[in-house]
């Protein structure tokens, strides 16, 4: 007897310390949205390389909590807590734009300089989303990191929320990596209604050669610059321009690669599993959330308009030989948003190649995005 009412307590105890008991109910409803997420990865290869560790993540949270938790004086704390501090001191994000810097070529844009203005004015959705963030009910801190989606740069949203509104940082980094996801989708529609047959027509001259010291000297000047009058920009762009010159320089090819591969694989696994882990069901399941979506699209969307739109301007100023189509890639979204300019321009003329056009203002909202979340930064910090 004394051996069964034993065994008995083991299993109580088992049962008692399992995932079955005590969870809250909401953590099951965002299991569902992970396993959502897993096929949308999967099958659908929507941005997996972080959409995937996101959702894994938010699956692991919901099915066992302690693994985020905090350490108290009897107990460390959770694995992911300890990975977690990489977001939550801003080491990792700065760290994907020295992987993003050492393999960008900023050829495109220093051929063709005008490109930084269809850059930044793809931004136009960052503030005006943090006017709307904040008519809905949002602090100025959270309205910032909501409106920070716009720039379809995920690392860049994921630094500034950790910095802003950390409690937002789960449904900010899964509604950013989603757009991103999405640019093929939502782009083509907004590109479309904006532009005329004509403007989608127009055939871009050739970009002119650009030599290897106007590649090495770029990162330099900018980081110079941008260091000297937005210090908050300072950590992400700094970090964007050593990758590089890492790339550029041609004498450290094996750091440059690690760059590219082994380090950004790293931290990609860490920030999306541990990012993925802040989606529990007591903070994503609100109408807060359902708004920081809609703001988040609402976000994007303005921001495509808003290169599109000055892309038609600068079409029309230069008597039709910028295509307008370009403007869409201001947003952040490296390669993607250069790839969809290029696929809707051959869909009106199959010999029109915009791609290396589109890659100007392409990575001209990578630079931008992270302007605008130094800008957002200085002021809301």
């Amino acid at each position: 007897m004394t051996i069964f009412s034993g065994f008995l307590k083991s299993v109580m105890k088992l049962f008692e310390t399992s995932g079955l008991v005590g969870n809250d109910p909401r953590n099951y409803v965002m299991i569902l949205i992970a396993g959502v997420l897993i096929y949308l990865a999967v099958k659908k290869q929507f941005e997996p390389l972080l959409l995937l560790p996101i959702a894994f993540g938010m699956l692991l949270v919901n099915l066992y909590p302690a693994i985020m938790a905090a350490p108290t004086d009897t107990e460390n704390g959770g694995l992911f807590y300890y990975l977690y501090l990489g977001v939550k001191l801003g080491i990792y994000p700065p760290l994907i734009f020295l992987g993003i810097g050492a393999m960008t070529d900023f050829g495109p844009l220093i051929s063709n300089p005008k490109s930084f203005l269809l850059g930044a004015a793809a931004q136009l959705g960052i503030f005006t989303t943090f006017i709307g963030a904040i008519f809905l009910g949002f602090e100025t801190r959270q309205a910032g990191s909501i409106a920070i989606i716009g720039g379809a740069d995920g690392p860049t949203a994921i630094f500034v929320t950790s910095q802003l509104a950390p409690k937002l940082l789960g449904p900010i980094a899964v509604a950013a990596y989603s757009y991103m996801a999405l640019v093929p989708i939502i782009q083509p529609p907004i590109m479309k209604a904006l532009t005329t047959k004509k403007e989608r027509l127009v055939r871009m001259e050739q970009l002119r050669p650009v030599s290897k010291l106007e590649k090495i000297l770029f990162p330099i000047i900018v980081t110079i610059l941008i260091s000297l009058l937005l210090p908050d920009a300072a950590p992400l762009v700094g970090m964007l321009m050593l990758g590089n010159l890492f790339r550029e320089s041609g004498v450290v090819d094996r750091i440059s690669k690690t760059a590219q591969n082994e380090l950004m694989n790293i931290i990609t696994i860490f920030l999306g599993t541990t990012v993925g882990a802040t989606a529990t069901g007591s903070l994503f399941l609100s109408w807060g959330t359902i708004k920081i979506v809609i703001l988040g699209l609402l976000a994007f969307c303005i921001g495509t308009a808003g290169g599109v739109l000055f892309g038609k301007l600068m079409c029309r100023l230069s008597g039709y030989k910028v295509n307008p189509l370009i403007g869409s890639a201001g947003v952040s979204a490296v390669p993607m948003a250069a790839r969809v300019s290029q696929k809707v321009g051959q869909e009106e003329d199959p010999g029109n190649f915009l791609l290396m056009h589109a890659m100007g203002p392409n990575v001209a909202g990578v630079i931008g995005s992270a302007v605008a979340a130094g800008v957002l930064l200085s002021i809301l910090k």
